[in-house]
């Protein structure tokens, strides 16, 4: 249970900065070249994908490391 509560919590932590980033960045480049907001939505959205597939990696990375469904003896 330990090893859930931290890896949702690291999940929690990174996933914000991480869609922020997103975001932000497809919102930046819209408004640098000058793009208009129907692209800005769209670049939000691939680089929100992006986003999702770095989260999905992070998932995997963490588990590995902190396995959740197994209960350590001591």
């Amino acid at each position: 249970m330990r090893n859930l509560i931290t890896i949702l919590g690291l999940m929690v932590l990174v996933g914000t900065e991480v869609f922020a980033a997103a975001i932000a960045a497809g919102w930046a480049l819209a408004g640098l070249l000058d793009l208009g907001d129907q692209v800005g939505h769209v670049l939000m959205a691939l680089f929100s994908l992006v986003a999702a597939w770095i989260m999905v990696q992070l998932w995997r990375r963490a588990t590995e490391a902190e396995p959740i469904g197994t209960a350590r003896r001591r």
